[in-house]
Order: C-alpha cells, then sequence, then structure tokens
C-alpha cells in the first residue's frame, strides 16, 4: 500500500518544524546579587529563560521578585567580569523583562552566547551598576 501525497507533506512539515525547534539553544538564567561583579548582599531574585533561533532572532525574558528594577539589559561578559549591553530588554509588567519582538544578534554576539559570555542584568535605583545579574549558558 503506499502512502498518499498528503500524508507525505504531512510527515516532511512536521520533521521540518521538529528540526527547527531542535536548532533553536535555550539558556535558562537564575538572577542573584552574588552574581554581579562587584557581588552584593540583595534579596532580590530572577529567573528565565533566553532563546536563539538558528537564524539569531532572539526571544524570551526575565522575571524578578524583591527588585523595582529600572532597566534590564542583556551585556556581553564572561562570569565575574562586566561587559557592555547589547540588548536592552522591554519592561512587560510590573516584575517582567522581556528581548523585544525581532531582535536578532550578530555572529559575533552569537558565538558569544553559544560560549556562555553573555548575561542577564537587571539594575535597580540601589545598584544603578546592576543589582541581580544572571549568566546565559545555552543547552
Amino acid at each position: 500500500m503506499t502512502a498518499s501525497p498528503l500524508i507525505h507533506r504531512t510527515l516532511l512539515a512536521a520533521l521540518l518544524l521538529a528540526s527547527a525547534a531542535a536548532m533553536a539553544q535555550t539558556a535558562n538564567v537564575e538572577l542573584k546579587g552574588a552574581n554581579e561583579v562587584p557581588a552584593n548582599t540583595s534579596t532580590a531574585s530572577g529567573t528565565g529563560s533566553i532563546s536563539v533561533d538558528a537564524d539569531k532572532v532572539v526571544s524570551g525574558g526575565v522575571t524578578t521578585t524583591g527588585i523595582e528594577g529600572r532597566v534590564a539589559h542583556i551585556h556581553t561578559g564572561a562570569a565575574g567580569a562586566n561587559g557592555p549591553v547589547i540588548v536592552p530588554l522591554a519592561k512587560n509588567g510590573d516584575n517582567g523583562w522581556s528581548v523585544p519582538p525581532g531582535t536578532k544578534f550578530t555572529d559575533e554576539q552569537y558565538a558569544a552566547y553559544q560560549a556562555g559570555t553573555l548575561y542577564v542584568n537587571v539594575h535597580s535605583a540601589a545598584h544603578p551598576g546592576g543589582e541581580i545579574r544572571g549568566q546565559l549558558q545555552p543547552k
């Protein structure tokens, strides 16, 4: 018995979707004051995830507690080192920050993401240089 062309197209579509999903990398992140440079004793925290598709489109965000964040960013920098802002995050509620739609990494930024040398930082009035931070370690 031969499969119909519709079944072939459906299977092909499913394989393409699975393949594209497999190519995306996601980094879960835990933000805390102890990760800052220099470290601080803030009791604030945050969690979230940042995903990057094969075409380098970035998505995701973080949710914080115990902090009145003023701004949040993705920065370039290895653990223990500070670096420049590469993606400003958009505030999406009292405690949420998200990657703006359409954000795309450059080749260099994507390589840094894959190497684990990007981090998320949330800045506050009490800690304008950053109150809580988490390194992005994609899986």
